[in-house]
């Protein structure tokens, strides 16, 4: 586990926020949404302050043809073989196309395969799934170090990381870089976090996401803006249930579309 000395529920690796601030029941944390935001901001440490107002900052110097890795045309369908059965994943190219795009590269490269679901939550109420860290592929690294790995370029041996991608409805293109706090937009977010959503998990920095994933296991509102979702789970969510720590995500495929593209789609 990462060390959390420094700063109350400070997030330490490429983790979901909320998971490591405390969680009471159900009915408390629906209630204390102010308060849970204003935990997510001192775990993300970000420079911005919660506001119901006032106009939200536009990063537009990042995403497809920028960032490096290629973006999502369209849709895809990749199917996850776990070591509980089979789960498949839909993939939104026109609300998330450099996640998207992320994702399915890295599934084409064969870097989920043999991979371990190193951090699950269920209690006190159901949370997150997590996994994709390349890292836990490797059986020379401790499982003390999973949840610290990043995608590693073959070609330069440089971590690839990519911005946060969100996108409201209505906007031509989505907005990159900065976390959406304002509830007004939240609510316009063309993806959610409902139950089965996948999104990417990060670091403190919003444009740290690499290759690690999660699945929620319920409705978290409270991650609307944060992260990025970049899907859903559209089969199999029964298997998401059953998959515990440890784990292994024994090999992912694309099973239709998946088109990747350098520049916007």
């Amino acid at each position: 586990m990462p060390d959390f000395s420094a700063a109350p529920c400070a997030a330490r690796s490429r983790q979901p926020v909320l998971a490591h601030c405390p969680q009471g029941s159900r009915t408390h944390r629906l209630k204390g949404a102010l308060g849970r935001s204003l935990c997510a901001g001192l775990l993300l440490l970000l420079p911005w302050v919660l506001s119901a107002c006032g106009a939200e900052p536009r990063a537009q110097t990042l995403g497809c043809g920028v960032s490096g890795a290629p973006c999502l045309s369209g849709t895809a369908l990749v199917r996850l073989q776990t070591a509980k059965g089979e789960v498949e994943i839909s993939l939104d190219g026109a609300a998330a196309p450099l996640t998207g795009g992320n994702f399915v590269d890295l599934v084409k490269r064969g870097a989920y395969n043999n991979t371990v679901f190193h951090r699950v939550v269920r209690e006190p109420v159901p949370f997150v799934v997590q996994g994709g860290d390349p890292l836990s592929a490797n059986p020379k690294i401790p499982a003390s170090q999973y949840g610290t790995g990043s995608f590693i370029e073959p070609s330069s041996g440089e971590a690839r990381l990519i911005p946060l991608e969100l996108t409201i409805k209505g906007e031509a293109e989505p907005r990159y870089g900065e976390p959406i706090t304002n509830p007004s937009l939240t609510r316009q977010l063309a993806l959610v976090h409902q139950r089965g959503a996948v999104a990417m998990a990060r670091s403190n920095d919003p444009n740290s996401a690499s290759a690690q994933f999660y699945v929620a296991l319920e409705a978290l509102p409270e991650l609307d803006g944060r992260y990025a979702v970049f899907g859903r789970v559209t089969k199999g969510m029964e298997v998401v249930d059953k998959i515990q720590q440890g784990d292994r995500l024994v090999k992912a495929t694309l099973v239709e579309g998946g088109t990747l593209v350098k520049d916007k789609p």
